[in-house]
Protein backbone atom coordinates (compact mmCIF):
# COMPACT_ATOMS: atom_id res chain seq x y z
CA UNK A 1 0.00 0.00 0.00
CA UNK A 2 2.82 2.42 0.85
CA UNK A 3 4.62 1.62 -2.39
CA UNK A 4 1.43 2.36 -4.33
CA UNK A 5 1.10 5.61 -2.40
CA UNK A 6 4.67 6.54 -3.40
CA UNK A 7 3.99 5.93 -7.10
CA UNK A 8 0.62 7.71 -7.01
CA UNK A 9 2.28 10.81 -5.56
CA UNK A 10 4.89 10.78 -8.31
CA UNK A 11 2.19 10.24 -10.95
CA UNK A 12 0.50 13.39 -9.60
CA UNK A 13 3.72 15.37 -10.28
CA UNK A 14 4.90 15.42 -6.67
CA UNK A 15 8.62 14.71 -7.03
CA UNK A 16 8.96 12.42 -4.03
CA UNK A 17 12.45 10.93 -3.75
CA UNK A 18 13.40 7.44 -2.60
CA UNK A 19 15.35 8.98 0.29
CA UNK A 20 12.22 10.77 1.52
CA UNK A 21 10.18 7.59 1.17
CA UNK A 22 12.75 5.60 3.19
CA UNK A 23 12.68 8.32 5.86
CA UNK A 24 8.93 7.78 6.15
CA UNK A 25 9.51 4.03 6.54
CA UNK A 26 12.06 4.63 9.28
CA UNK A 27 9.70 6.98 11.12
CA UNK A 28 6.94 4.36 10.97
CA UNK A 29 9.30 1.69 12.29
CA UNK A 30 10.04 3.98 15.23
CA UNK A 31 6.30 4.41 15.75
CA UNK A 32 6.34 8.17 15.32
CA UNK A 33 2.79 7.63 14.06
CA UNK A 34 0.90 4.63 15.40
CA UNK A 35 -2.70 3.45 15.00
CA UNK A 36 -3.96 6.80 13.81
CA UNK A 37 -4.68 7.87 10.24
CA UNK A 38 -4.46 11.48 11.37
CA UNK A 39 -0.93 11.00 12.72
CA UNK A 40 0.13 9.06 9.62
CA UNK A 41 -1.34 11.76 7.37
CA UNK A 42 0.74 14.50 9.01
CA UNK A 43 3.89 12.37 9.25
CA UNK A 44 3.75 11.36 5.57
CA UNK A 45 3.11 14.94 4.50
CA UNK A 46 6.07 16.13 6.59
CA UNK A 47 8.38 13.54 5.00
CA UNK A 48 7.17 13.64 1.40
CA UNK A 49 5.93 17.16 0.58
CA UNK A 50 8.48 19.95 0.33
CA UNK A 51 6.22 22.84 -0.71
CA UNK A 52 2.90 23.83 0.89
CA UNK A 53 1.54 24.66 -2.58
CA UNK A 54 1.36 20.91 -3.15
CA UNK A 55 -0.68 20.15 -0.03
CA UNK A 56 -3.92 19.96 -2.00
CA UNK A 57 -2.46 17.44 -4.49
CA UNK A 58 -1.16 15.42 -1.54
CA UNK A 59 -4.61 15.47 0.09
CA UNK A 60 -6.30 14.14 -3.03
CA UNK A 61 -3.78 11.32 -3.49
CA UNK A 62 -3.93 10.44 0.21
CA UNK A 63 -7.73 10.28 0.12
CA UNK A 64 -7.67 8.03 -2.96
CA UNK A 65 -5.07 5.63 -1.50
CA UNK A 66 -6.29 5.40 2.09
CA UNK A 67 -10.05 5.90 1.82
CA UNK A 68 -11.72 3.86 4.54
CA UNK A 69 -8.51 3.16 6.49
CA UNK A 70 -9.63 5.44 9.29
CA UNK A 71 -12.33 2.94 10.28
CA UNK A 72 -9.63 0.79 11.83
CA UNK A 73 -8.47 3.50 14.20
CA UNK A 74 -10.57 6.61 14.52
CA UNK A 75 -13.58 7.20 16.76
CA UNK A 76 -16.60 9.19 15.77
CA UNK A 77 -17.70 12.28 17.64
CA UNK A 78 -19.90 11.43 20.63
CA UNK A 79 -18.27 7.96 20.75
CA UNK A 80 -20.74 6.42 18.33
CA UNK A 81 -19.37 3.04 17.09
CA UNK A 82 -18.50 3.59 13.47
CA UNK A 83 -19.73 0.14 12.46
CA UNK A 84 -23.26 1.34 13.21
CA UNK A 85 -22.93 3.98 10.57
CA UNK A 86 -21.74 1.93 7.59
CA UNK A 87 -23.86 2.62 4.56
CA UNK A 88 -25.36 -0.86 4.15
CA UNK A 89 -28.76 0.29 3.06
CA UNK A 90 -29.66 3.15 0.75
CA UNK A 91 -33.37 3.05 0.32
CA UNK A 92 -34.95 4.53 -2.75
CA UNK A 93 -38.14 6.21 -1.59
CA UNK A 94 -40.85 7.40 -3.92
CA UNK A 95 -42.05 10.99 -3.81
CA UNK A 96 -45.20 9.82 -2.01
CA UNK A 97 -43.16 7.97 0.64
CA UNK A 98 -40.94 10.98 1.21
CA UNK A 99 -43.98 13.22 1.59
CA UNK A 100 -45.22 11.00 4.44
CA UNK A 101 -42.07 11.53 6.53
CA UNK A 102 -42.74 14.33 8.99
CA UNK A 103 -40.24 16.56 10.79
CA UNK A 104 -39.65 16.07 14.51
CA UNK A 105 -41.18 19.36 15.56
CA UNK A 106 -38.45 21.98 15.61
CA UNK A 107 -34.80 22.59 16.34
CA UNK A 108 -34.89 22.19 20.14
CA UNK A 109 -36.89 18.98 19.88
CA UNK A 110 -34.47 17.60 17.27
CA UNK A 111 -31.42 18.14 19.52
CA UNK A 112 -33.18 16.83 22.62
CA UNK A 113 -34.27 13.70 20.78
CA UNK A 114 -30.70 13.09 19.62
CA UNK A 115 -29.46 13.24 23.21
CA UNK A 116 -32.10 10.70 24.24
CA UNK A 117 -31.21 8.36 21.38
CA UNK A 118 -27.50 8.44 22.32
CA UNK A 119 -28.37 7.55 25.90
CA UNK A 120 -30.83 4.76 25.04
CA UNK A 121 -29.43 3.02 21.97
CA UNK A 122 -27.28 -0.05 22.69
CA UNK A 123 -26.83 -1.78 19.32
CA UNK A 124 -26.51 -1.29 15.59
CA UNK A 125 -29.62 -0.32 13.66
CA UNK A 126 -30.30 -0.10 9.93
CA UNK A 127 -33.33 0.78 7.88
CA UNK A 128 -35.57 2.09 10.64
CA UNK A 129 -37.36 5.30 11.49
CA UNK A 130 -36.22 5.92 15.07
CA UNK A 131 -32.70 4.89 16.09
CA UNK A 132 -29.35 6.26 14.92
CA UNK A 133 -28.48 4.12 11.92
CA UNK A 134 -28.26 3.85 8.17
CA UNK A 135 -30.57 3.73 5.20
CA UNK A 136 -33.82 4.52 6.95
CA UNK A 137 -36.11 7.44 7.64
CA UNK A 138 -34.77 8.24 11.10
CA UNK A 139 -33.70 11.87 11.60
CA UNK A 140 -30.29 10.63 12.77
CA UNK A 141 -27.68 8.68 10.81
CA UNK A 142 -26.55 8.20 7.25
CA UNK A 143 -27.64 7.19 3.73
CA UNK A 144 -31.35 7.63 4.31
CA UNK A 145 -33.96 10.36 3.95
CA UNK A 146 -35.51 12.77 6.41
CA UNK A 147 -36.41 16.38 5.62
CA UNK A 148 -35.06 17.67 8.95
CA UNK A 149 -32.29 15.53 10.36
CA UNK A 150 -28.71 15.21 11.56
CA UNK A 151 -26.19 13.49 9.27
CA UNK A 152 -23.53 11.25 10.87
CA UNK A 153 -20.86 9.21 9.13
CA UNK A 154 -22.14 9.70 5.60
CA UNK A 155 -19.49 10.11 2.91
CA UNK A 156 -21.49 11.70 0.12
CA UNK A 157 -24.16 14.38 -0.07
CA UNK A 158 -27.68 13.34 -0.98
CA UNK A 159 -30.55 15.64 -0.02
CA UNK A 160 -28.39 18.62 1.15
CA UNK A 161 -30.91 19.42 3.90
CA UNK A 162 -29.29 18.15 7.12
CA UNK A 163 -29.77 20.56 10.00
CA UNK A 164 -26.46 19.44 11.55
CA UNK A 165 -23.50 17.49 10.17
CA UNK A 166 -21.49 15.37 12.60
CA UNK A 167 -18.49 14.93 10.30
CA UNK A 168 -15.11 16.67 10.18
CA UNK A 169 -14.43 18.07 6.71
CA UNK A 170 -11.35 19.57 5.10
CA UNK A 171 -12.32 22.34 2.70
CA UNK A 172 -10.00 23.30 -0.15
CA UNK A 173 -9.20 26.94 -0.91
CA UNK A 174 -10.29 28.07 -4.36
CA UNK A 175 -7.33 28.25 -6.70
CA UNK A 176 -6.78 31.79 -8.03
CA UNK A 177 -4.35 30.55 -10.71
CA UNK A 178 -6.96 28.74 -12.81
CA UNK A 179 -6.66 29.71 -16.46
CA UNK A 180 -10.05 30.60 -17.89
CA UNK A 181 -11.22 28.96 -21.07
CA UNK A 182 -13.22 32.11 -21.87
CA UNK A 183 -12.72 35.84 -21.38
CA UNK A 184 -16.42 36.45 -20.76
CA UNK A 185 -16.17 36.48 -16.96
CA UNK A 186 -13.27 38.92 -17.05
CA UNK A 187 -15.10 41.18 -19.48
CA UNK A 188 -18.21 41.18 -17.26
CA UNK A 189 -16.19 42.02 -14.14
CA UNK A 190 -14.32 44.74 -15.98
CA UNK A 191 -17.52 46.80 -16.17
CA UNK A 192 -17.31 47.34 -12.42
CA UNK A 193 -13.88 48.93 -12.54
CA UNK A 194 -13.79 52.68 -11.92
CA UNK A 195 -10.64 54.53 -12.90
CA UNK A 196 -9.56 57.70 -11.12
CA UNK A 197 -6.51 59.97 -11.06
CA UNK A 198 -4.75 59.35 -7.76
CA UNK A 199 -1.35 60.13 -6.27
CA UNK A 200 1.50 62.38 -7.45
CA UNK A 201 1.58 63.88 -10.93
CA UNK A 202 4.21 61.57 -12.39
CA UNK A 203 2.81 60.56 -15.80
CA UNK A 204 3.12 62.49 -19.04
CA UNK A 205 -0.16 64.00 -20.22
CA UNK A 206 0.51 63.84 -23.97
CA UNK A 207 -2.70 65.53 -25.10
CA UNK A 208 -2.34 68.26 -22.48
CA UNK A 209 1.32 68.82 -23.41
CA UNK A 210 0.47 69.23 -27.14
CA UNK A 211 -2.37 71.64 -26.40
CA UNK A 212 -0.31 73.70 -23.96
CA UNK A 213 2.69 73.83 -26.33
CA UNK A 214 0.44 75.04 -29.16
CA UNK A 215 -0.95 77.78 -26.94
CA UNK A 216 2.65 78.87 -26.15
CA UNK A 217 3.48 79.45 -29.85
CA UNK A 218 5.47 76.23 -30.08
CA UNK A 219 7.42 76.61 -26.85
CA UNK A 220 7.47 73.18 -25.16
CA UNK A 221 5.20 73.09 -22.10
CA UNK A 222 5.21 69.62 -20.53
CA UNK A 223 2.11 68.65 -18.55
CA UNK A 224 2.02 65.83 -16.00
CA UNK A 225 -0.96 64.05 -14.42
CA UNK A 226 -1.36 61.47 -11.62
CA UNK A 227 -1.47 57.79 -12.55
CA UNK A 228 -4.85 56.51 -13.64
CA UNK A 229 -5.67 53.70 -11.20
CA UNK A 230 -8.41 51.15 -10.76
CA UNK A 231 -10.35 52.35 -7.74
CA UNK A 232 -12.94 49.54 -7.50
CA UNK A 233 -12.73 47.82 -4.10
CA UNK A 234 -14.26 44.39 -3.60
CA UNK A 235 -14.86 42.10 -0.62
CA UNK A 236 -15.43 38.58 -1.94
CA UNK A 237 -17.22 36.18 0.44
CA UNK A 238 -16.95 32.59 -0.81
CA UNK A 239 -19.05 29.68 0.40
CA UNK A 240 -16.92 26.53 0.49
CA UNK A 241 -17.45 22.84 1.21
CA UNK A 242 -20.53 20.64 1.39
CA UNK A 243 -22.97 21.25 -1.44
CA UNK A 244 -20.54 23.77 -2.98
CA UNK A 245 -18.14 20.97 -3.92
CA UNK A 246 -20.02 20.46 -7.18
CA UNK A 247 -19.49 24.13 -8.10
CA UNK A 248 -15.75 24.34 -7.43
CA UNK A 249 -14.74 24.78 -11.06
CA UNK A 250 -16.96 27.77 -11.85
CA UNK A 251 -16.07 29.41 -8.51
CA UNK A 252 -12.37 28.99 -9.24
CA UNK A 253 -12.86 30.64 -12.62
CA UNK A 254 -14.67 33.55 -10.99
CA UNK A 255 -12.01 33.86 -8.28
CA UNK A 256 -9.19 33.76 -10.82
CA UNK A 257 -10.86 36.42 -12.98
CA UNK A 258 -11.56 38.66 -9.97
CA UNK A 259 -7.93 38.43 -8.81
CA UNK A 260 -6.87 39.56 -12.28
CA UNK A 261 -9.34 42.42 -12.68
CA UNK A 262 -9.33 44.07 -9.24
CA UNK A 263 -6.28 45.45 -7.50
CA UNK A 264 -8.26 46.02 -4.32
CA UNK A 265 -9.74 42.56 -3.71
CA UNK A 266 -10.01 40.85 -0.33
CA UNK A 267 -11.56 37.39 -0.02
CA UNK A 268 -12.99 35.51 2.93
CA UNK A 269 -14.51 32.06 3.24
CA UNK A 270 -17.65 30.92 5.04
CA UNK A 271 -19.75 27.77 5.05
CA UNK A 272 -23.40 27.99 3.96
CA UNK A 273 -24.13 31.30 5.72
CA UNK A 274 -21.87 34.01 7.21
CA UNK A 275 -21.80 33.96 11.02
CA UNK A 276 -19.65 35.66 13.66
CA UNK A 277 -16.43 34.29 12.12
CA UNK A 278 -14.88 34.12 8.66
CA UNK A 279 -11.54 32.70 7.56
CA UNK A 280 -8.82 33.20 4.95
CA UNK A 281 -7.48 29.64 4.65
CA UNK A 282 -9.64 26.53 4.89
CA UNK A 283 -6.95 24.22 6.17
CA UNK A 284 -6.69 26.01 9.53
CA UNK A 285 -10.16 27.53 9.63
CA UNK A 286 -10.91 26.14 13.10
CA UNK A 287 -7.96 27.91 14.76
CA UNK A 288 -7.24 30.86 12.47
CA UNK A 289 -10.48 32.70 11.86
CA UNK A 290 -11.41 36.36 11.66
CA UNK A 291 -14.19 38.04 13.57
CA UNK A 292 -16.91 39.27 11.25
CA UNK A 293 -17.16 42.38 13.40
CA UNK A 294 -13.48 43.06 12.66
CA UNK A 295 -14.14 42.79 8.92
CA UNK A 296 -17.03 45.25 9.20
CA UNK A 297 -14.84 47.68 11.18
CA UNK A 298 -11.73 47.25 9.03
CA UNK A 299 -13.07 48.05 5.56
CA UNK A 300 -14.78 51.34 4.65
CA UNK A 301 -18.23 51.54 3.16
CA UNK A 302 -16.96 52.18 -0.38
CA UNK A 303 -16.14 48.46 -0.72
CA UNK A 304 -18.51 46.27 -2.74
CA UNK A 305 -19.56 43.00 -1.10
CA UNK A 306 -19.98 39.97 -3.37
CA UNK A 307 -21.26 36.72 -1.84
CA UNK A 308 -20.80 33.50 -3.80
CA UNK A 309 -22.76 30.47 -2.61
CA UNK A 310 -25.57 28.09 -3.51
CA UNK A 311 -27.62 29.12 -0.40
CA UNK A 312 -28.73 25.48 -0.16
CA UNK A 313 -28.92 24.44 3.48
CA UNK A 314 -31.29 23.78 6.33
CA UNK A 315 -33.37 26.92 7.07
CA UNK A 316 -32.23 26.54 10.71
CA UNK A 317 -28.74 27.58 9.60
CA UNK A 318 -30.13 30.97 8.62
CA UNK A 319 -32.76 31.77 11.23
CA UNK A 320 -31.74 30.06 14.49
CA UNK A 321 -28.88 30.44 17.00
CA UNK A 322 -26.79 27.27 16.96
CA UNK A 323 -27.82 26.53 13.40
CA UNK A 324 -24.28 26.48 12.00
CA UNK A 325 -22.89 23.03 11.21
CA UNK A 326 -19.36 24.34 11.90
CA UNK A 327 -19.66 25.73 15.43
CA UNK A 328 -22.21 27.02 17.93
CA UNK A 329 -23.29 30.47 16.76
CA UNK A 330 -24.86 32.70 19.39
CA UNK A 331 -26.79 34.71 16.79
CA UNK A 332 -28.57 33.56 13.61
CA UNK A 333 -26.80 33.76 10.28
CA UNK A 334 -29.56 36.08 9.05
CA UNK A 335 -28.47 38.75 11.55
CA UNK A 336 -24.83 38.56 10.44
CA UNK A 337 -25.73 38.62 6.76
CA UNK A 338 -27.75 41.79 7.22
CA UNK A 339 -25.03 43.40 9.33
CA UNK A 340 -22.61 42.92 6.46
CA UNK A 341 -25.02 44.22 3.82
CA UNK A 342 -25.95 47.16 6.03
CA UNK A 343 -22.27 48.20 6.19
CA UNK A 344 -21.52 47.57 2.50
CA UNK A 345 -24.52 48.96 0.63
CA UNK A 346 -23.23 47.85 -2.78
CA UNK A 347 -23.75 44.10 -2.51
CA UNK A 348 -24.96 41.11 -4.50
CA UNK A 349 -25.20 37.34 -4.04
CA UNK A 350 -24.07 35.09 -6.91
CA UNK A 351 -25.66 31.64 -6.90
CA UNK A 352 -24.17 28.78 -9.00
CA UNK A 353 -27.36 26.70 -8.64
CA UNK A 354 -29.61 26.72 -11.74
CA UNK A 355 -32.41 29.28 -11.43
CA UNK A 356 -35.11 26.67 -11.94
CA UNK A 357 -34.15 25.07 -8.61
CA UNK A 358 -34.44 28.27 -6.60
CA UNK A 359 -38.22 28.08 -6.25
CA UNK A 360 -37.99 24.65 -4.61
CA UNK A 361 -35.38 25.51 -1.96
CA UNK A 362 -36.65 27.37 1.15
CA UNK A 363 -33.16 28.51 2.20
CA UNK A 364 -32.67 30.26 -1.17
CA UNK A 365 -35.96 32.13 -0.64
CA UNK A 366 -34.71 33.31 2.78
CA UNK A 367 -31.32 34.38 1.46
CA UNK A 368 -32.86 36.31 -1.45
CA UNK A 369 -35.15 38.15 0.95
CA UNK A 370 -32.26 38.98 3.30
CA UNK A 371 -30.20 40.42 0.45
CA UNK A 372 -33.01 42.56 -0.93
CA UNK A 373 -33.60 40.24 -3.90
CA UNK A 374 -30.09 40.98 -5.17
CA UNK A 375 -29.34 37.35 -5.94
CA UNK A 376 -28.18 36.50 -9.45
CA UNK A 377 -27.23 33.24 -11.17
CA UNK A 378 -23.53 32.59 -11.67
CA UNK A 379 -23.78 32.79 -15.45
CA UNK A 380 -22.44 35.42 -17.83
CA UNK A 381 -25.89 37.04 -18.09
CA UNK A 382 -26.39 36.87 -14.33
CA UNK A 383 -22.92 38.26 -13.71
CA UNK A 384 -23.59 41.17 -16.05
CA UNK A 385 -26.81 41.98 -14.19
CA UNK A 386 -25.02 41.66 -10.84
CA UNK A 387 -22.32 44.14 -11.90
CA UNK A 388 -25.02 46.60 -12.94
CA UNK A 389 -26.69 46.15 -9.53
CA UNK A 390 -23.38 46.78 -7.73
CA UNK A 391 -23.28 50.26 -9.20
CA UNK A 392 -26.41 51.05 -7.19
CA UNK A 393 -26.72 51.00 -3.43
CA UNK A 394 -28.96 48.44 -1.78
CA UNK A 395 -31.68 50.49 -0.12
CA UNK A 396 -33.88 47.51 0.78
CA UNK A 397 -35.18 47.85 4.39
CA UNK A 398 -34.43 45.18 6.96
CA UNK A 399 -36.52 42.03 6.86
CA UNK A 400 -39.31 42.67 9.41
CA UNK A 401 -38.71 39.61 11.58
CA UNK A 402 -35.04 40.62 11.97
CA UNK A 403 -35.51 44.24 13.02
CA UNK A 404 -35.68 43.45 16.73
CA UNK A 405 -32.52 41.34 16.63
CA UNK A 406 -30.66 44.00 14.69
CA UNK A 407 -31.70 46.87 16.96
CA UNK A 408 -30.21 45.10 19.97
CA UNK A 409 -26.69 45.47 18.56
CA UNK A 410 -26.69 48.42 16.21
CA UNK A 411 -23.47 49.74 17.78
CA UNK A 412 -20.51 47.53 16.88
CA UNK A 413 -18.71 46.29 19.93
Amino acid sequence: MLVDFFYELRAADLKVTVTEFLSLHEALKQRVAFCSTQEFYHLARLCLVKDERHFDIYDRVFAACFSGAERAFDKLVAQIPESWLKGKLERELSAEEKALIQSLGGWEQLMETLRQRLAEQKEQHSGGNKWIGTGGTSPFGADGFNPEGIRMGQKKLQQKKAAKVWDERQFRDYNDDVQLGTRNIKMALRRLRRFAREGAADQLDLDGTIASTARNAGMLDIRMVPERRNSAKVLLFLDVGGSMDSHVRVCEELFSAAKTEFKHLVNFYFHNCPYDRLWKGNRRRRVEFISTYDVIRMYPTDYCAIFVGDATMSPYEIVRPGGSVEHWNEEPGSVWLQRITKQFKRNVWLNPEPVERWEHTPSIHLTRELTGNRMFPLTITGLTRAIAALKRRNTQPLVPFLKDSMSERTNLE
